[in-house]
């Protein structure tokens, strides 16, 4: 069954950054959200190895934390793209930021903990963060592997 979820992943980060060609630099962003978004559910799904139960429970759950997320950091770049005078000193804006996160995690850990069992529940963030961890490594490697643009292949021996 891990080899299945591995394989999964696998396809899903590599549908990622294999994008059609047909796919313009028009609605390419939401596109390549929604790979992320789907190579995120199914990792966090093979680690967090739930149950239709709890599943049923985390995922809607999970949801409205990922939104919650989501709505903050759109809220973070908004203001980091206001000219500096017109706003506050950055220090406190970026603790504003981390406060309110922090709040966000320690509300959506006490609701995780309610359905899902402790050492699942707990295993959460931990995974949300290796997955990313994993994704920016992807991305690094793909990148020193296309040094020199996209025809510079043909010419390297």
């Amino acid at each position: 069954m891990k080899k299945i979820y591995a394989l999964f992943i696998l396809i899903a980060l590599s549908l990622f950054f294999h994008p059609p060609a047909s796919q313009a630099q028009k609605g390419g962003d939401s596109e390549i959200k929604d790979r992320i978004r789907a190579a995120e559910i199914a990792y966090l799904a093979q680690k967090l190895d739930l149950t239709p139960d709890e599943a049923q429970k985390f995922w809607p759950l999970y949801n409205q934390y990922t939104k919650e997320v989501e709505i903050l950091i759109a809220e973070r770049r908004k203001r980091n793209k206001t000219p500096q005078q017109d706003r506050q000193p950055a220090d406190a804006n970026e603790l504003g930021y981390e406060r309110r996160m922090l709040d966000i995690k320690t509300h959506y850990s006490q609701e995780f903990q309610k359905v899902l069992p402790p050492a699942k529940a707990g295993n959460v963030f931990r995974s949300e963060r290796e997955f990313r961890n994993q994704l920016i490594r992807t991305m690094k490697d793909r990148q020193s592997r296309n040094v020199g643009g996209p025809g510079a292949r043909r010419f390297r021996q």
